[in-house]
């Protein structure tokens, strides 16, 4: 498939997991690729492996509006034009309510809140002129609730209904804003997590197509809802969870 040949995508995050996943698809698709994180040296290790005619580095922390704006402006030097945004970057605290600190709690609404609304807020004069998409990388957890994930769980939550309302007032200018919903996922969030065989066995326990989930399956569904394909598609949340949702978290019986 070539779908976004000629069209150019800013990626959040695209260090590593579904950011870096993210980056190879569009690319395998024919898209020119801006990729933005913040750890420069993973970035740029990450990035020197993909075809460099069509790839941009940059390096800032989207909690800033200024990356937003830098990152905008240099899409546009080098490829001339912006198509496709996918917010992505993240952070996560653990710990219920009273474990977790000011500092982690506005730590974490800075990148996978504020930052969101700062890149969209950049973002959005070229991709109306574009008649582009938006594709977020919200969680599950944005549509339900974990155990001691206050932080996260909270800040994916408002990610949720961003993509809403985010979604009716673009729509009036041709742009669709979508969300990715995925489960216990295949990343370096997850590095700890993924060695707890115990816990595994639970996801996998409770999700019908199997778990942990894979990087490449999430970017998979990012390409689809920036694609034509989605072309009727707005405001949607769309669980990539291996049928967690549909099994309501229970185990089979």
């Amino acid at each position: 498939m070539n779908r976004f040949k000629d069209k150019t995508v800013l990626i959040t995050g695209a260090a590593s997991g579904m950011g870096l996943a993210a980056a190879r698809r569009f690319l395998d698709e024919g898209g020119r690729v801006v990729m933005l994180d913040i750890d420069e040296s993973s970035l740029k290790e990450a990035a020197g492996k993909l075809p460099q005619d069509r790839v941009l580095v940059h390096v800032g922390d989207t909690a800033e509006q200024k990356t937003a704006v830098a990152a905008v402006q240099a899409t546009l030097a080098r490829f001339g034009g912006l198509d496709v945004l996918i917010n992505n970057a993240g952070v996560a605290s653990e710990g219920d309510i009273m474990q977790t600190s000011a500092e982690d709690f506005e730590r974490v609404m800075a990148v996978n809140v504020a930052g969101y609304f700062h890149m969209a807020k950049a973002a959005m004069p070229e991709l109306v002129k574009a008649r582009g998409a938006i594709v977020m990388t919200s969680s599950v957890s944005g549509l339900g609730g974990d155990w001691e994930m206050f932080a996260y769980n909270t800040s994916k939550g408002a990610v949720s209904n961003m993509v809403r309302a985010m979604a009716l007032d673009a729509a009036k200018d041709g742009v669709r804003v979508n969300a990715v919903n995925p489960s216990f996922t295949k990343t370096g969030m997850t590095e700890d997590m993924l060695k707890d065989e115990k816990l595994v066995a639970k996801f996998r326990e409770r999700m019908p197509l199997g778990a942990p989930e894979d990087a490449d399956g999430v970017a998979a569904a990012m390409a689809f809802l920036a694609s034509d394909d989605a072309r009727l598609i707005t405001g949607v949340n769309l669980p990539v969870d291996a049928g967690l949702r549909a099994s309501n978290g229970q185990p089979p019986q």
